[in-house]
């Protein structure tokens, strides 16, 4: 049943772990001797509330999560919280900061200026966001409401190794595709949130991780669906929530647990990561990866094909002065290469519209095969194209 599986390399929603997968399954139509689905069964029913209890618990458990923070689970994904988050945290007066990466904080940024005053605090749009600011670069303001990151842009594959020193101001993190694909510290947050479809399931929940004294600051004239206390007070039942969504979290939660929680994820996505890097590196300039090396992702990387003619930064994955990622880049022998690599089971592999060129999403749920079967792909197209 599972002989015809690809390797799957889309953005989003993404690849699922197949141990997940044949758990659901297994419990398809009968979960549990309930004798029905877990998406037939009422949401206030204690089966499914020990379903809920085993995702927030997961969570809590993979994430280690403090207990002065809430876990809750709400819908309308990442986009939403470009709204919730500045309705329930802006301060009257206040400035909210912003570091500018990329599409998703630039998507922040309309709807946060629609509450309060932005401050751009840094950007790197004039290089067309192929690496991050350095710390020199982000100037904050000091009494902001808080201080707004994208931690992996997938779109532009950057990704932060390190964290913007807010000076006690709250750091609100968009972590939707990069949420539990590494250790971290909950505690230097004041806000996460990241949508399910990338590595914690399907779409449809979206995960928000929130101090507590920080839910309280919203107005209580807010519309009710739209406060984080809300969901708090309810544990996340205070509508109808996305049940399988949730069972699905669970499971994957579970997941992560029973394969070295995330030290062992975050050495996996290392591991992946290295592999696929070098063989872009050294291939002697036929792909280029454009993004600063410091900054470039372990979920997803981005590169375009030069045929003919040795990369420039290529080794040190530096773009010379004034280039983009489209720079001499051979956009209809990248169309064949998603083609062919299509007809060779690797799907997804196209570049974003918005960029063009390549990009591989390796997130948890992507092994190190199918890393190793999409290197063996590009040699072997180098060899007969370069």
């Amino acid at each position: 049943m599972f002989d015809h599986r690809i390797h799957n390399f889309n953005a989003g929603p993404a690849a699922i772990p197949l141990p997940v997968l044949k758990k659901a399954q297994e419990e398809f139509l009968n979960f549990k001797g309930t004798g029905m689905s877990v998406m037939e069964m009422s949401h206030r029913s204690k089966e499914f509330e020990a379903v809920l209890a085993r995702a927030l618990d997961g969570v809590k458990n993979v994430m280690g999560v403090p207990d002065d923070y809430s876990i809750i689970l709400v819908q309308g994904g990442a986009s939403l919280q470009f709204s919730m988050v500045p309705m329930n945290l802006a301060l009257p007066g206040k400035k909210i900061d912003l570091i500018q990466t990329g599409a998703w904080t630039q998507k922040a940024e309309k709807e946060a200026k629609k509450h309060a005053e932005v401050n751009i605090a840094a950007t790197t749009e004039s290089e067309n966001f192929m690496r991050l600011p350095k710390p020199e670069e982000i100037k904050l303001t000091p009494d902001a409401s808080y201080v707004h990151m994208c931690s992996n842009n997938t779109i532009f594959g950057t990704e932060y190794h390190w964290l913007p020193d807010t000076k006690g101001v709250p750091l609100i993190a968009d972590m939707s595709s990069n949420i539990c694909s590494r250790e971290l510290d909950v505690s230097k947050y004041g806000l996460i949130f990241a949508g399910a479809q990338k590595n914690l399931g399907p779409s449809g929940v979206t995960l928000v991780i929130v101090r507590k004294d920080l839910a309280e600051r919203a107005d209580k004239k807010l519309p009710s669906m739209l406060q984080y206390r809300t969901y708090i007070a309810e544990n996340s039942l205070f509508n109808t929530p996305p049940t399988f969504g949730i069972y699905m979290l669970a499971l994957t939660m579970e997941h992560i647990q029973e394969t070295g929680g995330l030290k062992g994820t975050e050495a996996r996505n290392v591991a992946k990561a290295n592999t696929l890097y070098e063989a872009i590196d050294g291939s002697n300039g036929f792909y280029r990866c454009p993004v600063n090396k410091a900054d470039r992702s372990r979920m997803h990387v981005n590169y375009r094909i030069h045929r003919g003619q040795e990369a420039q930064g290529s080794a040190t994955g530096t773009m010379p002065s004034g280039s983009t990622s489209g720079d001499n880049a051979d956009e209809e022998l990248e169309k064949q290469f998603v083609k062919e690599a299509e007809a060779a089971g690797l799907a997804g592999l196209k570049g974003h519209r918005s960029v063009g060129g390549l990009r591989a999403s390796i997130y948890n749920a992507v092994g190190q095969d199918s890393i190793n079967a999409l290197v063996a792909f590009m040699n072997d197209f180098a060899r007969k194209n370069g």
